[in-house]
């Protein structure tokens, strides 16, 4: 080995990201050992070979992975070492979620979170499914914490959640088994209520509780269930019933079965999907090329903080699909990233969609079931 291409334990660790305090902890564990160690100043050294190793344990680190699992994943082929990767984040994901159960009994042990009266009843099964479905609509946008959110009302009748991303609106409506005594609405943080679904689906039935920062999801008929504690969020929630209340009549209605649209939207390479709804021919797909172009929001109000996405361009056809099309002729196009999520959640075989022209939404309910119920903003046409 050259002593020209060694380098001094400061360069090596500029390079690898890797300070030198944890390179001598490295060398002195025998997971890093340095190339050459000079026997009179003791000074380290380090080989440009060393750099790969250097750096993928780096990584490892900041996973907070432990250093003899380290060493294994160092040491193994990469099979053996994307196993034993999954199996360390899956360890961290179960201790972060006990991490967040236990600081949200602390919490309500230091803010007095003592549940009011039970806001419903509800069929475990069926409100996990409720909430995977509506949380398709959510987003992550900074400064707009609420498009991240499910949006809750109980009243005696009903249990309904919504959420919207600006390009689509989801809601779905359950009956409770055990009504609200009082009204109630409120926006609940989607990641907390995302996180209590594996333990909903488990529990035959869940009671919602009302606490004075959010609800408490508490199964009745588990001894090992754990409850959930979900943050109400203090932004207020779109109009969505006043948008709404606003549409106009469909001028296009198409019944279509839902696996075979969602096929069809599967089969196409593009980033954008035209359909062409032709009343006694069906629905002719066609994936569109990258044009950007200008797009409406679900709410046409300027200060409304739902927006629009990029548009559309030329097409290119492919084959049909049986539908029972009646009204008028119509093209609409949508970004595939909103309009696959609605079909893809969509209740039962037959999807029903009302059109009420190419640049204003288009609302996706269940053939035979209409509690849950989706509107899509498609891409406006050019012009």
């Amino acid at each position: 080995m050259s002593n020209s291409e060694l380098m001094p334990i400061g360069p090596f660790a500029r390079r690898t990201g890797v300070t030198p305090s944890a390179l001598r902890f490295y060398a002195d564990c025998g997971l890093l050992p340095p190339a050459e160690v000079d026997p009179v100043s003791g000074y380290r050294y380090y080989h440009p070979d060393q750099v790969a190793r250097t750096v993928e344990l780096r990584r490892l680190r900041e996973i907070a992975m432990p250093l003899a699992d380290a060493e294994a994943v160092l040491g193994a082929g990469p099979d053996e070492a994307v196993r034993l990767i999954d199996a360390h984040v899956a360890r961290v994901l179960g201790d972060a979620e006990a991490v967040r159960r236990t600081a949200a009994r602390i919490k309500a042990a230091r803010t007095d979170e003592a549940p009011g009266p039970p806001l419903a009843a509800l069929a475990g099964p069926v409100l996990a499914a409720a909430v995977e479905q509506v949380l398709t609509a959510t987003a992550r946008e900074p400064g707009l914490p609420v498009l991240g959110g499910l949006h809750v009302e109980a009243t005696p009748e009903a249990f309904t959640l919504t959420a919207t991303d600006r390009y689509r609106l989801a809601t779905r409506t359950l009956v409770p088994a055990r009504p609200a005594p009082t009204p109630w609405s409120g926006t609940i943080d989607g990641d907390e209520l995302r996180s209590s679904v594996p333990e909903l689906r488990r529990s035959a039935t869940v009671l919602v509780e009302v606490t004075a920062h959010g609800l408490r999801l508490r199964p009745t008929d588990r001894e090992d269930g754990h409850e959930h504690l979900c943050r109400l969020l203090p932004e207020e929630f779109p109009d969505y019933r006043r948008m709404l209340a606003e549409l106009p009549e469909p001028t296009t209605r198409a019944t279509v079965p839902k696996n075979l649209f969602l096929g069809a939207l599967e089969a196409n390479p593009g980033r954008r999907i035209s359909l062409h709804f032709a009343p006694g021919r069906g629905v002719h797909v066609h994936a569109d090329e990258d044009d950007p172009a200008a797009v409406p929001s679900l709410d046409p109000s300027p200060t409304s903080p739902l927006a629009s996405p990029p548009g559309s361009a030329p097409v290119r056809p492919s084959g049909p699909l049986p539908a029972v099309v009646t009204g008028r002729d119509l093209r609409i196009t949508f970004e595939l990233t909103t309009l696959h999520p609605a079909v893809s959640t969509a209740v039962g075989p037959d999807l029903m969609l009302d059109l009420r022209g190419p640049d204003r939404p288009v609302t996706l309910r269940s053939a035979d079931r209409g509690d849950l119920t989706t509107l899509a903003m498609p891409v406006r046409p050019t012009t």
